[in-house]
Order: C-alpha cells, then structure tokens, then sequence
C-alpha cells in the first residue's frame, strides 16, 4: 500500500482509468483506517470525478462537509457535479414540457 503522500502527489497527475482505480484501492484502504480524513476524501473525490463517477464524488464531499460544514471547496464541488448530473440525465426529448429544459432557467 502507498504512503498518503505518495497517493496524494499522484492523485493530482494520473490520468490512466487502470492508473486511477489503484489509487482509489490504496485510498479505500487509509480510509478504512481514518474514515472522516478530510484530505482523503478530497483526493478521492477527485479521482471518482476523473472516472466521471460524479455521484460518488458527491458522496464523498458530503462525508466532508459532515465533518467541517463550512468547507468552501466540497461545496463548491457538490454545486457543480450535481449540476453536470442534472444536464447529464436531461432527456429533452421524452417531455414536450419546455420548463425542464436546460437552456430555459
């Protein structure tokens, strides 16, 4: 198992999926051990961002904000994924109901 710093001064370079997925294995494995680790849970909310696993990133700056409510950057984050999400999983085909499409707020 990596050291956290190790984890962390790669977390920020790697872009391989393979590469992102052995990480988030030795991430798992500290947070088993430190589960409300702030800085783990950055880290591995930013890797399930780069798998574009949003909604487990969201999860992840949720278990953040449990532990330090006012932390600007988880918000930032959850205020953004879940918008990404909400335009993902806009069908403007399967409603004739223009109020719910994107480009009318």
């Amino acid at each position: 198992m990596r050291s956290k710093e190790d984890i962390f001064r790669l977390a920020s370079k790697v872009k391989d999926a393979n590469e992102v997925e052995v990480l988030l294995t030795d991430l798992n494995k500290w947070l088993d051990k430190e589960p409300g680790d702030i800085v783990l849970l950055e880290h591995r909310g930013a890797l399930y961002e780069k798998l574009q696993q949003y909604s487990k990133a969201i999860n992840d700056y949720k278990k953040i904000l449990e532990g330090e409510p006012g932390h600007k950057q988880a918000i930032t984050k959850i205020e953004m994924l879940s918008t990404i999400l909400r335009y993902t999983n806009t069908d403007i085909y399967a409603s004739p109901n223009t109020n719910l499409d994107p480009w009318m707020e």
